[in-house]
Parts: C-alpha cells; structure tokens; sequence
C-alpha cells in the first residue's frame, strides 16, 4: 500500500513538472483560398459593408456628445443601421462588432500615444478585410495533402491552400485551437489569417554562439563573425521594364481624368497590373527575410541588433520655407531604400524565431557605432570614409576594414559591457509615471 502511494505520489510529481515546462504559444498562419467568382463578390461586398460599418461609427463617434461615446450606445447605433440599410446587412453579424471593438481599440491606442487618431477609411486606400472573431465557427478539416476546407460566414465551405499543420481534428483542444481568422484581400486575391495557440514543451537554452547585427542598404545584415547576409533586386530587368511601362500608362491615363472624375477602367487595370507586380517583390522580400531569420535563429542563440528609431530615420528633408532643406531627392531616395529593406520586420522575425529556439534577442543604443573603432575605441565623425570603408583615425591604432562588419563588432561589445537598452513597455511605463503630477497634501 505504501509503494502505491508513494507511486502515485511520484507520478503526480512528474505530471507538475511536465506542465511547469510547457508553455503557451500563439501565433499566425496565411493562406490563400480558393473562391470561386460569386463567392469573391460576396467578400468583397462584406469587406466594403466592413469598411463603411467603420466610417459610419467615425461619423457617429463626432456627431454623439462626449459623455455618450460608449460601446453600448454604439451597439445599438450599429443594431439599428444593419436592420435599416441592407447593405451592411452583408456583413455578418459577430464581423460587424469586431469592427466596433477594433475602432474603440484605435482610439485608445491614440489616448495611449501608440498611434494617430482613427480617421475614415477610404475606397481605394484602405485594405479589404473581413474579421472571424470566433475560432470554433470555422470547422477547419483537411481533404487532401495540399487543400483544406473552412467554412466561411455567409459564404460556406470554401477551399484554402494547406501548406502548415494547424492544431484542428485530433491534434484540437482546449489549448490546441484557433482562436480566429480575418479574411485579406491583397493584388493576388483573399487569403485567410488564422490566429492560433497551441501548449508546447519549453524550449531548451539555445547553445548558440553571440553575434550582433548591423543592418545597412548596402549590405542588409552584416554580422559579428565577418560574414554578411545579401540579395539582389526583387524584380527581374524585364519586371522593372515591365513595372515602369504600367506607371507610365497610368500617368498618361491619368492625364486625361479631370479633377473628382471617377477611375475609368482602363486605368484601374493598369493599377492593377502594377500592383501584383510590387506584390511579388514584397512577397520575394518577405521569403528572403524568413529565410535568413530562419538560418541565424538556428545558428545563434544571442543575437544584438541596434534599437534603431525607423521612424525619426525616414523623415522629409524638404524643410519650411523659411529654412528650406538641402539634398531633398538624395534623402527621399535614402528614405526610400529604408523603407523597401523593412529592418522592423526582420527584427521582429528574429525575436519569436530566437524566443522558440530558446535564444534571446536584445537591442544596444545606435550612438556611434558606425563611427567607433572597434579595434581601440576610437571614435572620429570623419573615420568613415565611404559606405564599405573603415579607417579609424587613431595615430596608434590606423586600423581599416568593412565598415558594416565594424558596426556589427561594436553592437556586440556594447552588449557584452552592460549596455543594453530599455524595451518599449518599459520606456512607456517610465513616460506615463512622469506625465502624473504628484499630490500635495493641504
């Protein structure tokens, strides 16, 4: 009797541990679907009934007082609208409070000064979406090695490309679900977002090596170690040629259309035609990041990038009138190539690549790492001599090589002396406590 206690005992001892390792993770999958022509007018319909749910809540939202800007009056504005205009009746019904939840959550974030205010949403700039708050409605199965089947709310079953195993059938469960979808509309047709979580075994400490991370134009990702990370253009000279040709026409066309004129069709082929093309070099873009992130999340198991303000480093040079600026079309091009190498998302990548390796990724302060020698510590504004070339200026020192591999260098010294710079979270928390005033006693 006493070995069966102390066998139950035990076996409740290891079952604690083992749920002590697992760790609950969430993440996102994309896939394309697969609709036939009266099923993609029916999202398109209910992604514009989406979007002029969203602009009549801006409406409402300026014309109500401010003491009645609450989520219950602006249910049931949105209950009476659906009821009374059949238009937004095409929108299902849990798709239409995802959209009041999302506009209250937009204005938030602007009282949190995470973003600008929410503003209306217009025909041709703003991107068709369609959100599935519920994971359970979707009756995901798979019907064959490459296609599996979803059910869509006032559309039915509807095939989606299978191309990642998703936590539905016998794998499903209480922590193993979709939790969501949102339906996208991009230049290649709708695809589904699934939101998923799934309860995983914690990953090991990653035994990697310590590297730090310059990212540049030039050379996109030069590491540490002295080897780098490269690609060419996104698009082939006949896809440039090609591109440039449908801007051209789209230019002429446009010439034509006066001022408040409606887009002829014509010319809304050709922004057609130019927008897959730019898609497939974002796409390319993307595969080459998660690639490369992919490659050192498996190689490295510290990485140190530099926590780069992207925002301050794309701003206009054009000036005032008063105080115009100088080189505007070179930092408007330099602004540009920033834009296209999207460092935010290869750091992002990085982070949950190396968080499910085991790994870590931490940010050091961008203040002269460009211009310190990583040799001796010299630091000199003129020791850069072009974009590839170091020469450090230090009469004892006079060393010179890449000077994106010396930048790397420097990130990882910064790191390994302590300076490590402070998250976001963390920086807001200490703005927020200096914005409150503290009392005084009377």
């Amino acid at each position: 009797m006493l070995g069966f206690q102390h066998g139950v005992t035990s076996l409740n001892a290891l079952a604690f541990v083992s749920q002590a390792t697992l760790v609950k993770r969430k993440f996102g999958h994309r896939a394309r679907l697969a609709l036939s022509p009266a099923e993609e007018l029916k999202l398109d319909r209910q992604a514009h009934a989406a979007r002029t749910m969203w602009n009549l809540l801006h409406a409402w939202w300026q014309m109500v007082p401010k003491d009645k800007r609450t989520l219950a009056a602006a249910d049931a504005a949105i209950r009476q609208a659906r009821k009374e205009v059949d238009f937004l009746a095409a929108l299902p019904a849990q798709a239409a409070q995802a959209v009041l939840k999302t506009y209250f959550q937009a204005w938030k974030n602007c009282w949190d000064g995470h973003a600008d205010e929410p503003n209306f949403k217009a025909r041709i700039r703003s991107v068709m979406s369609v959100d599935i708050p519920q994971g359970r409605h979707l009756h995901i199965a798979r019907v064959h090695r490459r296609w599996g089947m979803v059910n869509l709310p006032k559309i039915g079953r509807v095939r989606f490309r299978w191309t990642k195993d998703l936590p539905v059938g016998k794998r499903a469960g209480e922590e193993n679900r979709i939790t969501g979808a949102r339906l996208v509309k991009d230049a290649f047709g709708w695809h589904i977002a699934f939101r998923a979580q799934t309860l995983e075994q914690a990953p090991a400490p990653h035994t990697g090596p310590e590297v730090g991370i310059d990212a540049g134009i030039t050379v996109p990702l030069a590491l540490s170690d002295g080897s780098h990370r490269t690609h060419g253009n996104w698009l082939t000279e006949k896809e440039q040629a090609k591109l440039l040709r449908l801007e051209r026409r789209a230019a002429q066309r446009k010439a034509h259309h006066k001022p408040g004129e409606r887009t002829s069709r014509r010319l809304g082929k050709t922004y057609d035609q130019a927008a897959r093309l730019r898609a497939k070099a974002r796409r390319r873009l993307q595969d080459w990041q998660h690639q490369t992130t992919t490659a050192i999340a498996d190689t490295y198991g510290t990485v140190v990038v530099e926590q780069l303000q992207i925002t301050n480093m794309v701003k206009s040079a054009k000036g005032t009138i008063e105080q115009p600026g100088r080189n505007v079309a070179q930092k408007a091009g330099l602004n540009r190539s920033i834009h296209a190498e999207a460092w935010g998302r290869t750091i992002t990548m990085l982070t949950y690549k190396l968080a499910q390796r085991g790994g870590a990724l931490h940010k050091v302060p961008a203040h002269g790492t460009s211009q310190r020698c990583s040799v001796c510590g010299f630091t000199t504004p003129g020791s850069r001599e072009t974009q590839a070339l170091f020469v450090c200026k230090n009469p004892d020192c006079g060393w010179s090589g890449n000077a994106d591999h010396n930048a790397s260098r420097n990130v990882l010294h910064l790191y390994r002396i302590g300076l490590v710079a402070i998250p976001a979270a963390e920086r807001a928390v200490v703005r927020r406590a200096r914005r409150v005033k503290p009392t005084t006693a009377r």
